[in-house]
């Protein structure tokens, strides 16, 4: 089996790079100081092609596959992590929900919108209440008035929703139904009144990318706006979070190595004793391990996007990948804090920023202990972690 990567991925992450360097990290620092939406970044993302991997030409995607957008979320991820986020929200969970779920005349519509960056996404599932069980603990409802739906309720840690134009929302259209009861919904925050973002600060992360606390009161939904049938959107939420998976594993393993790195050169530059730090067997210990450690995460993630590519049952995969890439990036995390010491604290290194955005990621998608029960179960043989059909319009357009 050929473990390297295609030459046209690796070009790719080559211009990710490029591309972070001169365009995000000269030009955020204003962004950061006033607290403002980067919105021609994005665009630039998207006019770059950094969404649209996943997705057919015809709506303006390139079609590279789901191993582009991996290495375009983990090569992000390392430079400028504050932009990891806009790979869920513009290329993976809020597009391609659309993609895989809606009709062709929502796909037409939302979709090539949201992966060229002119409009900016988001993903509302989460609850202040909910915790891992969002669905079966959702309190927002969404009731039927004629040919729309008026949605009331709250959401937390919804990621862009201050600045959002299109996102899925998930609510209740039967609330004594449980996790059946629960519907998806394309919104349109910026056309109809009843939707209030509040960002919620952070120490540590972006000023400019954050999460926010959303509000609906009475807010209005098109009939014409709801994806799929009514409760199914657990169903849609479950597959959602696997595609979601790919990129925060992705950025998990990013994050990982740019501890990593900032890590070794510390340890080259850093003389103690009149000798480097490197030279400590201590510090190479922690050395080995960290590179260790994102080298099985990254095999792991690259699995899981070789199977979506492929058309092929992801959910154990997406699982491991995600579980091992986050404990991996906690583990250089924690690592890289050892080797520089007090100055880990310090605003003048980066490692400050990055682990931020490791304990931030950690809980994304699933958190660790959530992976660590459905790993096992599947393991016990109690619950195929792979028994849910295949959706993947792109790759399977003919398994539903």
């Amino acid at each position: 089996m050929d473990f390297s990567l295609p030459e046209d991925i690796v070009a790719l992450s080559d211009s990710v790079e490029r591309f972070a360097k001169t365009e995000i990290l000269p030009a955020m620092g204003a962004y950061e100081d006033r607290g403002t939406f980067p919105h021609s970044i994005i665009e630039k993302m998207g006019d770059a092609g950094f969404f649209g991997a996943a997705f057919p030409e015809s709506l303006g995607g390139s079609d590279a596959g789901f191993m582009a957008v991996s290495v375009i979320s983990e090569t992000i991820s390392r430079l400028a992590p504050e932009f990891g986020y806009a790979m869920n929200m513009q290329a993976m969970t809020c597009p391609f929900t659309i993609f895989n779920w809606g009709r062709e005349d929502q796909v037409a519509r939302f979709v090539p919108e949201l992966i060229t960056g002119r409009k900016i996404g988001m993903f509302a599932l989460s609850e202040s209440g909910g915790g891992s069980d969002a669905a079966g603990s959702m309190k927002t409802t969404a009731v039927r008035d004629g040919d729309v739906y008026r949605l009331n309720g709250s959401k937390q840690w919804i990621t862009f929703a201050n600045a959002a134009d299109t996102g899925i929302l998930f609510a209740k259209t039967d609330p004594a139904a449980g996790h059946r009861g629960v519907s998806a919904f394309i919104v349109e925050p910026k056309s109809y009144d009843g939707f209030t973002a509040n960002p919620i600060p952070m120490t540590g992360l972006s000023n400019a990318l954050c999460s926010n606390a959303v509000f609906l009161d009475d807010f209005v939904v098109p009939l014409k706006n709801r994806l799929g049938e009514e409760g199914e959107g657990f169903k849609i939420a479950m597959n959602a979070l696997e595609y979601g998976r790919l990129t925060v594993s992705s950025r998990s393993v990013g994050l990982a190595q740019a501890c990593l790195d900032q890590a070794v050169e510390y340890a080259n530059d850093r003389v103690v004793g009149g000798s480097p730090i490197g030279e400590y067997q201590m510090v190479q210990h922690l050395i080995a391990d960290m590179t260790t450690n994102i080298a099985a995460a990254r095999l792991l993630v690259h699995r899981m996007a070789w199977l979506m590519d492929r058309g092929e049952a992801s959910n154990r995969a997406a699982s491991l990948a995600k579980y091992a890439a986050v404990n991996a990036a906690k583990h250089a995390a924690s690592s890289a804090a050892e080797i520089f010491a007090g100055y880990a604290l310090a605003d003048e290194y980066p490692i400050k920023k990055i682990t931020a955005y490791v304990n931030m990621l950690a809980v994304g998608e699933g958190t660790p202990n959530v992976q660590r029960i459905l790993i096992a179960e599947d393991t016990l043989g109690m619950k195929d972690a792979d028994r849910h059909p295949v959706r993947n319009r792109l790759r399977a357009p003919n398994v539903e």
